[in-house]
């Protein structure tokens, strides 16, 4: 799919400005030659490892557990392929919101500079955040994890897992791994490289460290927790861009907030220091995919806490930061109140100033007229 941004300039070809202007362009042609290379069966082998999930296991149907065979998936090294053509879907898509939704949006609202990279920020994040937590909230209800949270732990390791969750962690993945080019299309500043590198590192240190070592369930739980109260603070973002009246989204999300950060630690804990805790086999076996060793259970969970620690500590401060803006702005307004009611005069002592200046430019008021006919 073509997409183009309108621009009266014509950079040189394959200069820096030319490759931000027509990057979809560009990235949309690689994707086709991947989906071209299925068409052909010299290349077809090959293409298939971009497009399709690999590794998958065909499980016979037995009288007891169902009556057809079951297609379940585990992880390789030729989901980085699969990766990587997503990672290039995820561009186009992010161009296609962008031009088609953003622009027109910011050209009818004349943000400034600060606000239009944030608005298209929220905008972007705000869109990824919905489809990932309905898709996930929906795994979880077809695989019954919510009915049951034994099965965060119960028959760990989870190497099979599911068409719909081994495809929800490799888009995952890929769309935090588009975001490091999107620094480079989007002409991100300087001073915002590092923090949105910090920002893009943690997703996906986690998200990867769920899917290689087999903790598949309770990374989805988390994920779909998470990205709930994400979304609630950018789409609040949102509304308070385009109306600045708008804070009770804010409210809202500061709750959900913090019992989200309870809700993860309390899940985490119960997980690895419960659940796996108590496992008969916690023996380190990488043909098995076992990783439920008393090492890893304390790094993944002190890994945990450190991420809500550090989201706490950034949550404090925009907490704080708001309140000092607050009370800076207040005081203003009541002194502007002041000057305004201190400036308007009531209407008879504007009566009054008015009778005071004709009589003064030569009327003559009734007690004048009286004592020149006497």
């Amino acid at each position: 799919m073509a997409i183009r941004k309108k621009s009266n300039k014509n950079p040189p070809v394959l200069s820096h400005e030319f490759v931000v202007q027509n990057h979809a362009d560009i990235v949309s042609c690689m994707a086709m030659i991947f989906l071209l290379g299925l068409m052909f069966e010299i290349t077809a082998k090959a293409a298939v490892i971009f497009v399709t999930l690999q590794y998958n296991v065909t499980i016979p149907a037995t009288e007891e557990q169902s009556s057809e065979t079951i297609s379940l998936y585990h992880y390789g090294i030729k989901d980085l392929a699969t990766i990587f053509f997503y990672m290039l879907v995820a561009i186009i898509i992010h161009a296609i919101i962008q031009e088609y939704v953003l622009d027109k949006i910011n050209r009818k609202m004349h943000f400034s500079k600060t606000k239009h990279s944030k608005f298209n920020e929220s905008g972007q994040l705000s869109a990824f955040y919905l489809f990932s937590c309905v898709w996930g909230t929906s795994i979880l209800v077809s695989e019954n994890y919510i009915s049951d949270p034994t099965s965060l732990w119960r028959d760990y390791p989870h190497t099979l897992i599911p068409f719909q969750m081994k495809f929800f962690y490799i888009l995952q993945l890929a769309y935090w791994f588009h975001a490091f080019p999107e620094l480079y299309f989007q002409k991100t500043k300087k001073e915002d490289i590092f923090r949105q590198i910090v920002y893009i590192g943690l997703y996906l240190f986690h998200i990867a460290g769920a899917y290689l070592l087999n903790l598949t369930h309770l990374g989805l739980v988390l994920l779909v927790l998470h990205y709930f109260v994400e979304f609630l603070f950018h789409i609040s973002r949102l509304f308070y861009f385009s109306d600045e009246r708008y804070q009770k989204g804010f409210s809202l999300w500061a709750v959900l907030f913090v019992l989200g950060r309870l809700l993860t630690l309390i899940l985490s804990v119960l997980t690895f220091g419960f659940g796996l805790a108590r496992a008969e086999d916690q023996q380190l076996n990488f043909s098995t995919g076992n990783f439920n060793i008393l090492a890893v259970r304390i790094s993944v969970l002190a890994s945990i806490c450190m991420a809500q620690a550090f989201m706490m500590w950034k949550f404090i401060n925009f907490q704080l930061r708001r309140w000092r803006e607050h009370s800076f702005s207040q005081p203003q307004t009541v002194k502007k109140k002041f000057v305004t009611a201190k400036g308007k005069t009531s209407r008879k002592e504007r009566e009054n100033g008015i009778n005071g200046t004709v009589t003064s430019n030569g009327a003559d008021s009734p007690r004048s007229r009286k004592d020149k006919s006497s």
